[in-house]
């Protein structure tokens, strides 16, 4: 029996009672305070979530804007096509995951059913080509080929084709005017990812990403993307609980993107890309007596620059490829095709990606720098057939010996010797293989000043720099090559590479003579891009101005009204004064005359008393491979240069090609008459083309030597969407 009193019993109950009591007024007053905080404080915002609920969106993207021509042709255009589109979240809902409804959609369309189920697939690191690299969430095109029947059919059996929709869509297209091809220029076009739509969640306009976008990935189409990609509308659908629509809660229409006028002329470009093809076949077909087989010529880049502001008005790249593969997804086949070594990577734009050593096209620098160290104009140096320097003979490329001859004659016949003469002379004067503390390093300063060993900042992505191996290049590749080079070494081989790791592993960082010497020459570890050579032969060209390079003109309206005009930049000087411009000009107009371009150029006819050329060839030795073929050239209006890996000389295996493009440029016979109304363009073109009303340009076709294909206006791809959208909306269900 307890021995607790019935009143201190009591009290312990009453107690707890109030405690409870507290409790359930405390739980009743926070769930209270919470109910009033939802229903009262924040009752219309949950109201408008659940509003939101109801409503359901349908994108309609915006037709992308096109990319024209210096005359208005389009390059990059559109084309209206029915899509079918499969929706992954639907059949992920299906039992069988929509493998039964992709059968039937592959029998419908004619493909292959594996073909379908693997378009829409999501690609991952383990997942080849083809596979979907958008959004899950978007619906995921899996042709652009259906005809309106297979539409219609698809559209009417919607209960067998659950989360399958057919729609009329503007697709991008490269028509290739005149067969001008200029992929690597345009870039193509590809779905936004996940990660790139959220990202850009919290953005506004074209800065926002959305599931349905496409977006540019190289070229034109990626630099210039925001001007081309325009806004995207949304319809906005209210829906009942059952997912029928019962009405509009407002309509945002899409804004067409803006078209990018170029400096390319698609005429000129297809001449380019001919000649360059043509080049590179004809080295094939050349003997090379050094290697005793014929010239692999595997791949090549020209590019035609206007010397006065720096506009691109040709581009080429070799291999190249149709940028027409990307539309629409590109399959399998096509996309091992584009990025496997046996196709050496057609996908990199040679003209701005492409480095290799200049060979003698380098030595309208090493003029320069001489003339800034002090060498005179008026001098005369020694060329003989070759020179010892450090125990190690340094020949002329094919031997010759010319005696004592000025600079100009030196760059006339490309006297390799005068050049390393003058180089391991101010090699020394810096204190040899002990340098002073401050080192002039004219070749290498010069380099700099000219532009080399950084972008020229062109108007296309993945531009890559090339190299000046000055002394801080130098002691940066030893620091990060010293132990592989020693490991090497230490492997007792006696190859050349080994020899070569032997010598870096003990005074790698060191300036050597052997460095200067060549790199005069425009050999050794000196890299440069076409783009970079056609920038420095322009500013020869215009008085020493360097222009940055660009191939947009102005970004205009779809009627043709200017958003944007892209001017010209100057982005430097050549260091070089009025008399020094004046001699190298005389020089590089004598390698046609006379020089090493002669017999590819005056000896074949051409015009040089009425329409006056400067050229400079290079012959670039590689390791282990045949030469890489140079030619450098500049007129009064227009810088060429044309480079072929594997090729030969620099007359030899680009000469002719570089001639047929001046011939057309200028209206030039093989005989050496001048006929302005063959000529494609004597003068640069500077003023923007005319439109129509409807947006499309008033092309001065008389004057053109191509005849370009029909590419369907921007007007036009809006009227096929038109007459299509009717056609399928009569089923009742359109394309919600």
């Amino acid at each position: 029996m307890s021995n607790i009193p019935e009143t201190g019993r009591t009290r312990r109950v009453t107690i707890r009672l109030v405690v409870l009591q507290i409790l359930v007024l405390s739980l009743l007053g926070t769930l209270g305070g919470r109910l009033w905080y939802l229903q009262i404080r924040n009752g219309s915002q949950y109201t408008a979530q659940a509003s939101n609920n109801h409503i359901r969106e349908v994108v309609s993207p915006a037709i992308r804007g096109e990319i024209l021509d210096a005359n208005g042709q389009v390059l990059a255009g559109n084309q209206t096509k029915l899509v079918v589109s499969v929706s992954r979240t639907s059949l992920l809902e299906q039992k069988d995951h929509g493998k039964a409804v992709l059968t039937r959609l592959a029998q419908v369309l004619g493909m292959n059913a594996k073909d379908v189920q693997d378009k829409v697939r999501l690609c991952d690191a383990k997942t080849p080509q083809p596979c979907w690299n958008g959004s899950p969430y978007q619906p995921i095109p899996v042709t652009d080929q259906a005809t309106t029947q297979q539409a219609m059919q698809i559209m009417e059996r919607s209960e067998d084709f659950p989360g399958i929709t057919a729609q009329p869509t503007a697709v991008r297209q490269y028509p290739s005017p005149g067969g001008a091809n200029m992929a690597q220029v345009l870039g193509y076009l590809s779905p936004v990812t996940d990660d790139e739509v959220t990202k850009t969640a919290n953005q506004s306009g074209k800065n926002k990403y959305l599931p349905s976008d496409q977006i540019g990935r190289a070229g034109l189409e990626s630099v210039y993307d925001n001007q081309l990609r325009g806004t995207t509308g949304v319809d906005r659908l209210e829906v009942d609980n059952l997912g029928r629509v019962i009405g509009s809660a407002g309509t945002t229409p899409a804004q067409p993107g803006d078209n990018v006028v170029t400096s390319i002329d698609a005429r000129v470009q297809k001449v380019v890309e001919d000649n360059l093809n043509q080049a590179m076949t004809d080295a094939r077909n050349t003997f090379d007596t050094v290697t005793n087989q014929n010239f692999v010529a595997d791949s090549g880049a020209a590019i035609v620059m206007d010397v006065h502001t720096g506009r691109i008005v040709a581009m080429a790249s070799a291999p190249t490829y149709d940028p027409n593969l990307w539309v629409g997804g590109i399959s399998a086949k096509d996309y091992a095709n584009l990025t496997n070594q046996a196709s050496n990577y057609p996908l990199l734009n040679r003209a701005i990606q492409g480095q290799s050593a200049p060979g003698s096209t380098f030595k309208v620098v090493s003029t320069s720098a001489a003339v800034q160290a002090g060498y005179s104009l008026d001098g005369h140096y020694p060329c003989p057939s070759s020179l010892t320097i450090g125990g190690r003979e340094f020949k002329n490329f094919e031997g010759e010996s010319a005696g004592d001859i000025s600079l100009e004659k030196a760059l006339e016949i490309s006297c390799d010797t005068v050049f390393y003469g003058l180089s391991y002379d101010q090699w020394m004067k810096d204190g040899g293989i002990k340098p002073k503390a401050n080192p002039a390093d004219w070749f290498y300063k010069t380099a700099h000043q000219f532009g080399l060993g950084a972008k020229t900042g062109i108007d296309l992505p993945a531009e890559v720099p090339g190299r000046v191996p000055d002394r801080q290049w130098k002691t940066d590749f030893f620091n990060a090559n010293k132990d592989a080079w020693c490991k090497q070494a230490a492997g007792g081989g006696t190859d050349y590479a080994t020899e070569i790791a032997r010598e870096n592993c003990v005074d790698g960082n060191v300036m050597r003579a052997g460095d200067s010497v060549n790199y005069a020459i425009g050999q050794g570890d000196t890299l440069v891009t076409p783009i970079q050579m056609a920038t420095i032969y322009s500013a020869l060209a215009n008085g020493g101005t360097l222009y940055k390079p660009s191939v947009a003109k102005a970004v205009i309206t779809p009627s043709g009204q200017l958003v944007q005009d892209i001017a010209p930049q100057i982005s430097g000087k050549l260091p070089d004064d009025q008399k020094t411009l004046q001699y190298i000009d005389q020089a590089t107009a004598g390698v046609v005359t006379e020089g090493t371009a002669a017999w590819k150029f005056t000896g074949a006819g051409w015009p040089q008393d009425k329409i006056q050329l400067h050229a400079k060839t290079g012959t670039a030795e590689v390791y282990g491979k045949q030469t890489t073929s140079w030619l450098t050239t500049y007129s009064k209006d227009y810088a060429v240069v044309m480079t072929i890996s594997q090729a030969g000389t620099g007359s030899g295996g680009s000469g002719d090609a570089v001639r047929r493009i001046y011939q057309a440029l200028y209206g030039v016979d093989d005989k050496g008459g001048i006929d302005q109304s063959k000529a494609l363009l004597p003068t640069p073109q500077t003023a923007l083309p005319k439109f129509n009303p409807d947006g499309t340009a008033i092309l001065k076709t008389a004057s053109y030597s191509y005849d370009y294909p029909s590419a369907p206006t921007r007007s036009a791809v809006y009227a096929d969407l038109v007459a299509l959208e009717p056609a399928l909306r009569s089923t009742g269900r359109g394309r919600a």
